[in-house]
């Protein structure tokens, strides 16, 4: 065979490799690199990072985020946002910066979800100040953007006049801009309520940030009542678009209503209802309760979470070749110590090397899961 023609031939293979189609019976992840981004305890004047969250940018940097809790490792108290950017795919990273500082708030911010508004640009970090109401009234749904892939930020803005005053915290994770329709280049931002007041409630925005309204409500039983074992309290989530359009969101099974495994709601409407209808309980994604991340990559749904119904331990990749219907058997062990929160983006700048790669942020630890904070990048096909 001719030189010219065997380059055409290996060409016409790696492009059917890497079709969405052809991409996905390959999928055998290997762990390509990892480093630590935040180490707590040791890192200013900084007690513990919690909460991470990852996303691209329309530029084709990763931003990635964290809670950092100033003087304990517990969800109250005075915090900052923190930030490190990467330009090189995640192999190099930015020094932290604290975009966010609460001040001395007894009852400080929340992350929060980051969402990236790929029509116009720009990255949005919507969070929550004064979520359990702890010697402070009311909450406040705030949000920053940056127009300039995450070197600067605007001034905090104050949600609380559209959307109302009821705790919301959104996340942890992403939102999503939604690339099909209903609503297309509708942002979607879902998050939960207070242990109380517990359920899914998504907020939506059709220009660009400007306006939210409220979008679709799940609602914890008994709402706004304290809750007992095994009641029914959706929590923290993590939604995604399919290609029909329709927002699966996959959501913390906060007190083991019906099994120690993830719920999943779906809405066809962008956002607006979350029907209860439409709610399953996934019994093959067992889970300790905690915050889990998901990503659709090429047709294909990916989520991490501590792979254990007791404990938040062994941080597991799974993937589903049929939007969640099922899930593919085979799955990758990522850390088998100390594991909580996880959140997963990639990049899509059309070149082959991005085709290969998702990104992974999670907690991590040798003792406990909130030592660390660190960053997995995957190779999709490295096992093969």
């Amino acid at each position: 065979m001719e030189t010219g023609s065997r380059v055409a031939v290996l060409g016409f293979l790696l492009s059917l490799l890497l079709s969405p189609g052809g991409c996905a019976e390959q999928i055998d992840p290997l762990l390509y690199e990892e480093q630590l981004l935040w180490v707590s305890g040791v890192q200013g004047q900084v007690n513990t990072y919690r909460i991470p969250l990852l996303s691209f940018t329309p530029k084709g940097s990763l931003l990635a985020f964290s809670e950092a809790r100033k003087l304990s490792e517990h969800d109250k108290g005075q915090k900052f946002i923190a930030m490190r950017r990467s330009t090189d795919k995640g192999a190099t990273w930015s020094p932290t910066s604290f975009i966010i500082d609460d001040g001395a708030m007894i009852d400080g911010l929340n992350l929060g979800s980051v969402v990236v508004d790929e029509e116009v640009g720009s990255v949005i970090v919507v969070y929550v100040l004064c979520f359990n109401h702890y010697h402070c009234s009311p909450s406040s749904t705030m949000m920053v953007e940056s127009k300039d892939d995450g070197l600067s930020w605007s001034k905090p803005r104050n949600l609380s006049g559209q959307l109302g005053v009821k705790s919301f915290c959104p996340g942890p994770g992403f939102g999503i801009q939604k690339r099909y329709n209903p609503a297309k280049g509708r942002l979607v931002v879902c998050g939960h309520g207070t242990l109380k007041a517990n359920g899914v409630f998504c907020i939506l925005s059709d220009d660009h940030g400007q306006n939210w309204y409220n979008g679709g409500a799940l609602k914890s039983i008994p709402y706004n009542q304290n809750k007992k074992a095994q009641d029914f309290s959706p929590d923290e989530c993590q939604p995604v678009e399919l290609t029909d359009g329709s927002i699966v969101i996959n959501v913390r099974n906060q007190n083991n209503f019906h099994c120690r495994c993830r719920m999943v709601v779906r809405s066809h409407d962008g956002g607006l209802t979350l029907p209860v209808d439409s709610l399953y309980f996934d019994y093959e994604l067992v889970d300790p309760a905690v915050a889990a991340g998901a990503l659709v990559k090429d047709g294909v749904l990916f989520f991490t979470n501590p792979a254990n119904e007791q404990h938040r331990v062994n941080l597991t990749l799974r993937w589903s070749l049929t939007d969640g219907k099922s899930w593919v058997k085979k799955a990758m062990q990522i850390w088998a110590g100390p594991s909580g929160y996880s959140s997963m983006t990639s990049l899509d700048s059309g070149s082959v090397d991005d085709e290969k790669y998702i990104f992974v942020i999670y907690e991590k630890g040798h003792t406990d899961y909130d030592e660390t904070i660190a960053f997995a990048k995957i190779h999709l096909f490295g096992g093969r």
